[in-house]
């Protein structure tokens, strides 16, 4: 039974994946050569290719820059009132919403920012939160 066990798992975690793995393989190292990545212990190289997985929100809160906002403003306080409050997953939502991603890039969140802007329209009430993921800016009406 054991040696069936052994060739069983075998099969399933390298023989029968080995053709797939061997084209996605090619592909990676033709954009990522191998030597280069030889620098990183298995830990840190999934940290860069996956991100953070732990986060600080209070840390996220002091890197946000704000435009037509001071730090003190009213919706400013209630939004992040609100968001502190949020369930972990929720936020981890919010994180994909603003950047495309729901963890944080391998450099770390002691450097991951993202502003904060008033779109000043006429009538905020008349539109939602929206969000520019390439320069992680947020627009939240008043």
């Amino acid at each position: 039974r054991k040696e069936f066990v052994d060739l069983y798992v075998n099969y399933v975690f390298n023989e029968s994946i080995r053709k797939p793995f061997e084209g996605f393989m090619r592909g990676f190292l033709r954009g990522c050569p191998a030597r280069k990545w030889k620098m990183f212990l298995p830990v840190e190289l999934q940290t860069v290719l996956e991100g953070h997985t732990k986060f600080d929100w209070r840390l996220l809160e002091k890197n946000v820059t704000y435009t037509q906002y001071g730090m003190l403003d009213r919706t400013i306080r209630n939004f992040w009132t609100v968001f502190h409050k949020l369930p972990e997953e929720k936020k981890k939502m919010f994180l994909a919403f603003l950047s495309g991603s729901d963890r944080i890039p391998g450099y770390g969140l002691e450097r991951f920012t993202f502003s904060i802007v008033d779109p000043q329209v006429e009538n905020p009430d008349e539109l939602y939160p929206s969000a520019n993921t390439c320069s992680r800016i947020l627009f939240l009406p008043r």
